[in-house]
Order: C-alpha cells, then structure tokens, then sequence
C-alpha cells in the first residue's frame, strides 16, 4: 500500500541528468514523497520507486533515457520496482516513453512533480501508467512542503522557470514553458527556510535567471539585495544569466553586496556576430565584452564562466576564429563547450549548411585546449594566497573536507568535521587536478567577521 500511514520506509532512488535545477527538481521531488514513507538510497538495486530526472540539452539525450530504462527493466520484473521518467525529456517525448517502454509506471514533465505522490498513488493502485506532462494553471511550488533539514551547508533555489528567447537550437521554451517568476516574498520564506536548515550558501536557478522580476517590476539585484538580509546567510550566486537581461541595477550589486559571490556564469554560445544572429541570441559579441567590462570594473575580483557551441550550421572557420579571439580577450576561470547537435523541432536543425563532424572536432579540440590554459592559469593564481572557504563535505580522505572558495573552485583540506559549514580562511599550497589543496590558517573565527569588526 502507498498511503501516508503506512510505517515501513520505502526506498527511493533518483538519478539526476543535467542542469542544477534537475538537482533542485529532485530534491523537492524527494520532500514530496517523504510523507508517503519514502527515503532517498545511492543505488536503484533494492529501491522501491526509482526515478530518472532527464534533462533534453545533450545529445542523444532521449536514447541514453531508453537506455537506461532497459537497464531498469529487470529491477521492474524481479522486485516489482516502480519507474518513474521526469523531467524535460518526459516533457517533450512522454507518450514515445510509454510507447517503447509499457513497463514505465510514472510519466510527468517538469511542471507537475509537485503531483508526484498522487501520480505514483494512482500507479500502484494498477490503474495503469500515470502521464502529467500538461503546463498546469496552478503553481507547482504552491504546493511543495518545506524543504528537508539535513541538506547541506550549500543549497539551490528555483527563482523562475522557462524560456521567452526561443534560441535557435535550444528545446528548452518547448520543454519548460514561457518565462514565470516567483514572487519576492516566496522566494524569501523558502531562502529562510533552507537557512533554518542548515544552508549557508544559496544558488538562485533559472533557465535565465536574471529575467526574474518581481510584482512592482523590480529585478534580481533588488532580489538580492534583499535575500543578502538574511541572518545566517553567508554567500550567495545565481545561474544561469542571460546576456540581454544582465541590467545596470544587476551590475550594481556585484558591486555593493558582499554576500554576492564574484563568480557569473554567463554563456556567450559564439564569438561571431552572423553566428549569433542565427542562433537568435539577441546580443552580439560587442555587447557581451562590453557588459563584461562594466562587471569587472563594477568587481574587479570576478571570475567568469560561459558556454560554447562550435560547429552551428553555417559556422565559417573565420567565424570561429571570432570566438577563440574573444576567449583569448575575456579569459574564463571555467568553460562548457559542446559541438552543435541537432534537436528535433528546433530551427536550427532544418539549416541546411550543417558544419561536418570531423570540423566540429577540430574546432572543439581547439576550443577546450585554450579554455583549459585560462582555467589551469586562474587556479595556479591562487595558490599563495588566503582566501574564505565555505567546507561543506567530507573530503575524499580521512581527516579532511572539502568546500568552495568565491570563486566556485574545489578545496581540500585537512580539518575537523565540526568545520563543515564555516566559511574560513584557508591558505591554497598546491593545484591537484581537479582541485586545490589547502591549509586551514584560522578557525577561531569566520573569514570577514574579523575584517568587519
């Protein structure tokens, strides 16, 4: 029986694809099944519900979640295991799923999990497959509980949903729908509330973040100023921005809020103009360096990240040449970079001048080569230097713990468990692989608290 009385704990398996507001999506999917008895487990072996949270961005994104789902199978017939596909790739292809893949019990897009216990309810009672892949009227985060304790030092928060800008390769406006804020005062009860859980960091999410606005038109810098607040928030971030909604009050608040961690992830896709243009991004590469001009003399410590695409259908070797040049005049402490793949219904994909695979892979190889000299330049840097660490997690061993500097960068370091959850000042010795290593140089106090006294 699947009923809030029942008292043996159900085992819930999630695997996550994609972007961070999949890891928001199933967290908050895990709190809404919590009153139905079940708690999260690391494998789906033994697992009474297992849930695939897709993403549609990748390549061969809907094969690698049928591939997954015959992997499952066997887990459905010998232990009665429910599956359950959410997310953008059940959004786009939910009757495909239940097509090839009858043994499926749950299908919901990324609008409705908030009606999960009710879709799982209704499977287990055998009245066949639930599918809930409808833009409901209601709003789903109305009706999420409160977010679980025990969530870690770090946290996200959806801020806004969809996508008005309809990029020319992107599924995600067909996926999540028109752009939607939530309201000021929501975001803040839940900010509070995961502070009162345990957060000291808080990522604010949006498929363009920095669209948010609220009821008398303000945007995400009056956002932030406001969650900055909050007792007992140490740092906060938000992803991901878009260009042409990165405004002056925005800019202002790297400037004037502390707590605004120096480190913007802000995808620029091509260096080219007639690349952009066709990407119908909205900007051109003029204007991305100039915002970045006045983000950098608005906080000169900002490191930034951004996302490429090489190979977009019409793509010229002088067009990519364009953006390795602007690569080389921005520097990047972190990079994405993907060779351009077709999505089905998207315009881009019915471009007749497709750039040949074996370009695409010289052009990406090329590409990272250089992303990955800026990205081991700026981590070198820090080494030397005493900088606040927010230690969240045991480390990878004994006696140590690992967390993040402003910058978003990996830090390990030999320090009590009692630690996780402060912010301190930790001298960087050595650059690992995909990490820095550091010594604690003060723990009688939180980095800032002494230099704000």
């Amino acid at each position: 029986m699947l009923d809030s009385t029942s008292r043996r704990v159900k085992k819930l398996h999630i695997k996550t694809y994609g972007c961070q507001m999949n890891v928001y999506d199933s967290a908050r999917m895990a709190d809404v099944l919590a009153p139905l008895g079940y708690a999260p487990v690391e494998k789906a072996e033994g697992a009474d519900l297992v849930i695939l949270n897709t993403c549609h961005i990748r390549e061969k994104a809907s094969e690698k979640v049928f591939s997954e789902l015959g992997r499952l199978k066997p887990l459905k017939e010998r232990d009665g295991t429910m599956l359950a596909v959410a997310g953008c790739v059940a959004q786009a292809e939910g009757q495909e799923i239940l097509a090839r893949a009858p043994y499926v019990d749950v299908v919901l897009g990324p609008q409705a999990y908030h009606r999960l216990p009710e879709l799982v309810a209704r499977a287990a009672r055998g009245a066949g497959a639930a599918l809930d892949t409808d833009f409901p009227v209601d709003v789903k985060f109305d009706h999420l509980p409160a977010p679980a304790a025990g969530q870690g030092p770090s946290a996200f928060l959806t801020i806004q949903e969809g996508c008005d800008k309809f990029c020319t390769f992107c599924v995600v406006p067909y996926t999540r729908g028109a752009e939607f804020s939530r309201t000021a005062d929501a975001i803040e009860h839940e900010a509070r509330q995961l502070v009162d859980a345990g957060a000291r960091e808080i990522t604010l999410l949006g498929q363009n973040v920095n669209a948010w606005h609220g009821a008398q038109g303000e945007g995400l810098g009056a956002l932030v100023r406001r969650l900055a607040r909050i007792e007992g928030l140490a740092r906060l971030r938000y992803t991901t921005s878009h260009p042409r909604d990165m405004d002056d009050d925005l800019i202002a608040a790297h400037a004037d809020e502390a707590k605004l961690m120096p480190f913007l992830h802000l995808p620029v896709q091509s260096g080219a103009d007639t690349i952009l243009d066709a990407m119908n991004r909205g900007h051109t590469a003029d204007r991305f360096r100039a915002i970045v001009a006045r983000l950098r003399a608005a906080r000169p410590d900002l490191a930034l990240s951004s996302d490429f695409i090489v190979g977009f259908p019409g793509e010229s070797d002088a067009d990519f040449e364009r953006t390795m040049d602007l690569v080389r005049e921005t520097g990047f402490a972190q990079a994405f970079s993907f060779k351009y793949s077709p999505r089905p219904g998207t315009p881009a994909a019915m471009i007749e001048r497709q750039v040949p695979e074996d370009v695409k892979d010289r052009r990406l190889a090329a590409l990272q080569a250089l992303l990955k000299e800026q990205q081991d330049a700026f981590n070198a840097a820090t080494i030397g230097r005493t900088v606040p660490v927010l230690f969240e997690k045991p480390g990878r061993h004994p006696g140590q713990l690992a967390g993040k500097t402003p910058w978003l960068q990996a830090v390990h370091a030999l320090a009590p468990a009692e630690f996780a959850g402060r912010v301190l000042d930790t001298k960087i010795v050595a650059l690992a692989a995909n990490s820095l290593s550091g010594v604690v140089v003060d723990s009688s106090v939180e980095a800032g608290e002494r230099r704000s006294a």
